[in-house]
C-alpha cells in the first residue's frame, strides 16, 4: 500500500472546514473530519477505484458533507490535492497541479 500525503493547501482545507463545522454544532467537526479520513482510508486501499476528472487527477466523494478529495496517484505515494467543497470555486484546485 502507497503512503498519502496533503499538500499543504490540502491539509489547510481540510482544517477550515472542520473548524467550521465545528462551529456550527458541538462534535460536527468532529464528524467532518472522521467521514475525510474514512474517504482517505479508502481512497489508500483502492486507488483506482474513483474516477479520473482530469489526466491523472481522481476525486473521491466524502460521504455526508459536499467534499471531494482530489488527488492523484504517484508511483510512490498518493498525494492529496485539495479537499474541496463541491458547490464553491470549481476546479480551483487545478492550478495546483505540476505537470
Amino acid at each position: 500500500m502507497k503512503i498519502v500525503s496533503f499538500l499543504p493547501e490540502a491539509e489547510e482545507e481540510m482544517a477550515a472546514a472542520t473548524r467550521y463545522y465545528e462551529s456550527r454544532a458541538r462534535g460536527l467537526g468532529r464528524d467532518y473530519l472522521s467521514e475525510v479520513e474514512r474517504a482517505v482510508k479508502t481512497i489508500k486501499k483502492s486507488p483506482e477505484t474513483w474516477p479520473v476528472v482530469k489526466e491523472k487527477i481522481r476525486r473521491c466523494i466524502v460521504r455526508r458533507f459536499p467534499f471531494g478529495i482530489i488527488y492523484c496517484i504517484e508511483p510512490e505515494e498518493i498525494v492529496i490535492i485539495a479537499v474541496a467543497h463541491l458547490r464553491r470555486r470549481p476546479k480551483y484546485w487545478e492550478e495546483r497541479i505540476i505537470n
